[in-house]
């Protein structure tokens, strides 16, 4: 980065409460659980009708993270699942705490390469933010930003379409996002914002700095202020008559030509 702030430190709470509990399904999301966090994983329950070598890998995982594992019917586990596809296992698990604002400058502060961070401006549908964070720790982003009020929570839903990318990518919860985007822009972070009548293309602009793509709420775009904080609005050129794309899928076409100028850059 190219400015430095005087954070320093550890991510910190946000907030003191006991941690919630939530269910996790499916082999990626539960064997993500299994590796990144178990010391969140309160219970493992399989399918005991299923012995094949997934389940055969999972257990061995449970055993390592010293996490106790229950085989029972599939009844149950549709019970405990609440109509989630779960692939005949499921965890419970204390969800993370949140990590606010500070937490975000601080870990900005120990990134040694020029940070890439994706910004989701009141995305509210969970299937898309779990797309989101897949294809945000796909495409190598530093971490998510979200607003605390107006977004959709990393629940169940969003851990099994990220496929495990929610335990793995950092996720910041900030309560005024203009305020956010300003404190990065003096921590030397460009801010490109993603709307339909941006003013340049994509494929025109340069993004081996610090960047934080901005991304919009599913047929809103943008907010009014939030646009107003970015430093330059992009467009992806579009050949057919659609004229915008879902936003998970827009996300994953800028991050990518992102990435892919990173990746030049640093050759």
């Amino acid at each position: 980065m190219t400015k430095k702030s005087n954070r320093a430190g550890n991510p910190v709470k946000i907030e003191s409460k006991t941690l919630a509990r939530e269910i996790v399904c499916g082999f990626h999301a539960v064997g993500s659980a299994l590796r990144r966090a178990p010391d969140t994983v309160i219970q493992l329950w399989i399918d005991s009708s299923r012995h094949d070598a997934r389940v055969a890998k999972l257990t061995v995982e449970a055993q390592q993270a010293g996490v106790k594992f229950i085989r029972t019917d599939k009844s149950t586990l549709d019970q405990k699942s609440g109509g989630q596809r779960h692939q005949g296992v499921l965890v419970e698990i204390r969800s993370p705490e949140l990590q606010d604002e500070s937490a975000l400058y601080r870990r900005l502060e120990l990134v040694k390469h020029q940070p890439l961070l994706l910004v989701l401006d009141q995305v509210q549908d969970p299937h898309n933010l779990g797309a989101c964070l897949r294809t945000a720790e796909g495409a190598g982003v530093d971490a998510v930003v979200l607003p605390k009020d107006g977004a959709a929570p990393v629940n169940q839903t969003v851990r099994r379409v990220a496929a495990g990318a929610a335990d793995r990518i950092p996720v910041y919860y900030v309560t005024n996002l203009s305020r956010c985007l300003e404190s990065l822009k003096k921590m030397g972070v460009w801010i490109t914002g993603a709307a339909e009548e941006g003013d340049s293309d994509l494929y025109d602009l340069n993004f081996s700095g610090s960047t934080a793509i901005v991304m919009g709420a599913e047929g809103k775009g943008l907010r009014r202020l939030t646009r107003e904080h970015c430093d330059q609005i992009a467009r992806i050129p579009m050949a057919g008559a659609v004229s915008s794309l879902n936003v998970s899928v827009a996300t994953g076409v800028i991050l990518f030509e992102v990435a892919r100028q990173r990746q030049l850059s640093a050759k």
